[in-house]
């Protein structure tokens, strides 16, 4: 109980407390994610039933994102400078020895473990509010042990999928909007809305959960170097001139097997990178990303630095590679899917690819096998292929 209450002690200004890191690789907030539990519980049947709220509103998402999410666009609306309302990410400062984590820039209200804490907590709590489950065997369900004898991925990494099948845009909106119109019946928050009218309301909202939903349901969570343990890069990074016109879909060979946890992609990640810049002398590793089996993008040069992936053809596009042989097999479904249908659509969105950009297999460009034989009959059917 002690070390609950030292985790969910809120200080603004030093909101990097109270973040654990789950299994699966996600840096968690605690505070939404067990406000999610309790109400899920609670609606459940459990405890003391939950507040009819006036105006309506739903209080599982009130407590886990909504609240937030209005707050902080608030927030950023009312701010003299460019205040920004969502993010950022963190890096942990030992990958093998966890102790501190640390935000990469200015703090929002909603930085991404609280952003990825609410929706697990929304989707448990949702779930506990179907049926009685003790919460031990929830979490270890839901996250995984981690010990690279799982069959398939854990459920948590379906959390972008599931929170929005249970909270698309158009309710998320609502619900922003419902609670914002709550908080002006309450003190302090009444503050912040004492100049905000109902459509200055509506307009919040709808920000907040287009955003909120492009950031963090429609594409895909990728894994910063800090989090899978990469080396620093050797030399001086060349940058890319974005938007580019191309990308370079590759299968790694070795490991040869597709990494199904997040321990084994990170490692998978550490032992490339290794043979990239030890054996071949380069400077990092060669790809853009990586795509693991366990439902994650890995960053590797990234979207702002000239990889080595594609020879010849390194400054006009990014290189993809997704862990495994596939010579013979293809990858998983989901895994096809978070290519074609996530990182691909959410590149041309946020300007990284044109969106008339091409997709090539390597062995298009350079004389090799690579992605395989099953990998590249696969990609031929996919939007952008020449």
């Amino acid at each position: 109980w002690q070390l609950l209450t030292e985790l969910l002690h809120h200080d603004p200004a030093t909101p990097e407390l109270g973040a654990v890191l789950a299994p699966d690789g996600s840096t968690v907030a605690l505070g939404p994610l067990l406000a999610g539990i309790e109400a899920g519980l609670r609606s459940g049947g459990f405890g003391r039933p939950l507040p009819t709220l006036d105006p309506p509103a739903d209080p599982l998402l009130a407590v886990t994102i909504t609240e937030a999410l209005g707050t902080s666009f608030l927030l950023a609306q009312g701010s003299d400078h460019n205040a920004t309302a969502l993010g950022p990410g963190g890096c942990w400062d030992d990958v093998e020895n966890l102790q501190n984590y640390t935000l990469r820039g200015p703090p929002s209200p909603v930085p991404d473990p609280v952003a990825i804490g609410a929706m697990d907590g929304a989707v448990l709590g949702a779930r506990l509010a179907r049926g009685p489950l003790p919460v031990a065997e929830l979490l270890r369900g839901y996250y995984g042990t981690g010990n690279g004898s799982e069959v398939g991925r854990p459920p948590s990494s379906y959390r972008r999928r599931n929170f929005g099948a249970l909270a698309g845009q158009g309710r998320l909106e609502k619900e922003v909007a419902a609670v914002l119109e709550l908080l002006r019946t309450l003190s302090p928050t009444s503050e912040l809305l004492r100049d905000v009218g109902t459509q200055g309301v509506v307009a919040v909202a709808h920000r907040a959960a287009r955003e909120f939903s492009e950031r963090y349901v429609e594409c895909p969570a990728i894994m910063p170097r800090c989090l899978w343990g990469a080396r620093p890069y050797r030399g001086t990074p060349a940058p890319l001139q974005p938007p580019l016109g191309s990308v370079f879909l590759h299968h790694t060979l070795e490991p040869s097997r597709p990494c199904q946890t997040f321990g084994a992609c990170a490692r998978a990640m550490r032992e490339m990178q290794r043979f990239h810049q030890d054996t071949r002398g380069w400077d990092d590793i060669g790809y853009s990303f990586v795509v693991g089996s366990d439902g994650y993008l890995y960053e590797g040069r990234g979207w702002h630095w000239v990889g080595a992936h594609t020879k010849g053809y390194n400054t006009q596009g990014f290189g993809v590679g997704i862990v495994g042989d596939f010579t013979a097999t293809l990858p998983d479904p989901d895994t096809l899917a978070l290519v074609r249908d996530e990182l691909l659509p959410c590149a041309v969105r946020f300007g990284h690819i044109r969106p008339d950009f091409i997709l090539r297999g390597h062995r298009q460009l350079v004389h090799t096998d690579c992605p395989g034989n099953a990998l590249f009959e696969e990609i031929q059917s996919w939007p952008g292929f020449q």
